[in-house]
């Protein structure tokens, strides 16, 4: 499984790239906060979800979960490439890394 860095994905991200974020984790940990544009797939609806959620085999995903001792984003991301997507990448150390560097986060909640 390919991996990335925090700095490799902040780059990619300010650079413009066109990354493909997934959050692993239930719905409710999206809500609370999550990395910008961060789409929600829990790693148990990947399988179901991940043709209309990611339609594009080809596109560059980065997924990720809450810390390095969570394994939602691994498990997400075996599931990805055994469907078949090519440019899967795990940002393993999670959103609490991301959190703790004063990167930015989104939340759906008021």
């Amino acid at each position: 499984m390919k991996r990335i860095t925090r700095d490799e994905l902040r780059d990619k991200l300010e650079g413009g790239h066109t990354v493909t974020l997934i959050e692993a984790l239930p719905e409710k940990y999206w809500r609370e906060a999550h990395l910008p544009g961060a789409l929600q797939m829990d790693y148990t609806e990947v399988r179901e979800r991940a043709h209309r959620v990611v339609p594009d085999k080809d596109a560059y995903i980065v997924v990720y979960c809450a810390s390095p001792e969570c394994q939602n984003s691994s498990k997400a991301a075996r599931t990805l490439e055994s469907l078949g997507y090519n440019e899967v990448y795990e940002y393993e150390e999670g959103k609490e890394h991301w959190i703790q560097a004063g990167l930015p986060i989104e939340s759906e909640e008021g």
